[in-house]
């Protein structure tokens, strides 16, 4: 492999995300990469197909941000379980029975397109299901209930849903496909590369916008946050500490005029300042950062594709890898650190262990009941 053009040729030929090359010096490194697309086909298979199955099971599971990770995990599912075993499979073949037989406009085209097609509408659909669990999550906790309320009516998700899918559907069928024609000349702009970097750069931009947002307004009133049992945030050690002071002095406003101080202050090493503090540094900075770490790669790799630009083979495997990687690690990032979703795993699965149990304990937060809220935002059911 001597330039970029070559590798492109020969990589389209085989694998859309360069596994499968055709030549020899490079099938050891294809047995590595292989071996992990199939423990990502195999865990995050099992666990986006969990999320779906708790949150279908258990109604208190069954809320309007679930509702959109919901989505995310399905079209993730499709990855895992469609896409990511068929990569494992060619990349472990011989070098040059990769495919089926037959050219471009023959069945081995139509199943190059396929593939393609499958792999473009599951992660379309899951980066859209980011940002729109992302702008949920913004409106909850930096818009009034009643606002909240009537823009996530149960026909307004099911429209959203709806339109990320036939969004996706729509690019996939009317764009080219991502890589060129194998064995023709490269275009000296390729587009649909192009469009994939400018898409992952808005919903970068657009994630990077609500959960920054959601923390400087965290800052006005952690206490609101606990409140709406926001479980991306609400376990953090300040939150804990206000609920187990009641009496402690809250942010200026409705919420702290209507408790009056009749308190015991909050130990220094608990001030809810230095919570926020570890809130921004931990909490919303790591979720962004598994963002940036997962799809920045290929923004970049996307943008020397579109432009012609020589990238080397090891670099575009391995963006390939981070950004289907976040299709295994997708039901993670949204369920580790949330409550409801650990007991509904220790109901389904009681052997789960004593430990594990004790761990989710000690960092369970008590939850405020909706009668105290006065709202239906928080838990807000399809």
């Amino acid at each position: 492999m001597t330039n970029s053009s070559t590798s492109t040729s020969s990589a389209t030929g085989g694998s859309l995300l360069l596994l499968c090359e055709e030549e020899e010096s490079w099938a050891g490194r294809r047995i590595p990469v292989s071996l992990l697309y199939s423990g990502l086909a195999i865990g995050g298979t099992l666990a986006n197909g969990m999320v779906i199955y708790l949150v279908s099971s258990f109604r208190k599971l069954q809320t309007t941000s679930n509702a959109f990770i919901v989505n995310g995990c399905a079209a993730d599912l499709s990855v895992c379980a469609l896409w990511m075993p068929q990569e494992a499979v060619l990349g472990l073949l011989p070098a040059g029975s990769a495919e089926p037989p037959g050219d471009w406009d023959g069945a081995g085209g139509s199943y190059r397109l396929l593939r393609g097609g499958l792999l473009g509408l599951g992660l379309t659909v899951s980066l859209l299901s980011h940002c729109l669990v992302a702008l949920n999550r913004y409106l909850l906790i930096t818009r009034a209930p009643a606002t909240y309320q009537a823009l996530y009516q149960r026909r307004h998700t099911a429209g959203m849903l709806a339109l990320s899918w036939a969004l996706a559907l729509g690019l996939v069928l009317l764009l080219p496909p991502w890589a060129p024609r194998p064995g023709a000349a490269p275009p000296r702009v390729h587009y649909p590369a192009l469009l994939a970097a400018a898409a992952l750069l808005a919903q970068t931009a657009l994630l990077l916008h609500c959960y920054l947002g959601i923390v400087r307004r965290v800052r006005v009133s952690v206490k609101r946050v606990s409140v709406l049992n926001f479980h991306l945030l609400h376990q953090l050690p300040g939150c804990a500490a206000a609920a187990a002071f009641p009496g402690a002095p809250h942010a200026p406003g409705p919420a702290g005029a209507a408790h009056p101080a009749q308190a015991q202050p909050l130990p220094p090493a608990l001030h809810p300042r230095r919570a926020q503090r570890r809130l921004s540094g931990l909490s919303v900075l790591l979720l962004c950062c598994v963002f940036l770490l997962a799809t920045q790669p290929l923004v970049w790799v996307s943008l020397a594709s579109g432009f012609s630009l020589p990238v080397p083979w090891g670099v575009q495997a391995a963006s390939w890898l981070l950004c289907c990687a976040l299709s295994a690690l997708n039901p993670l990032l949204y369920t580790w650190r949330n409550e409801e979703f650990r007991r509904s795993v220790r109901s389904v699965l009681p052997g789960i262990g004593d430990a594990a149990a004790a761990a989710a304990a000690a960092t369970a937060v008590p939850a405020v009941s909706q009668a105290q809220l006065g709202t239906r935002a928080a838990g807000q059911h399809w």
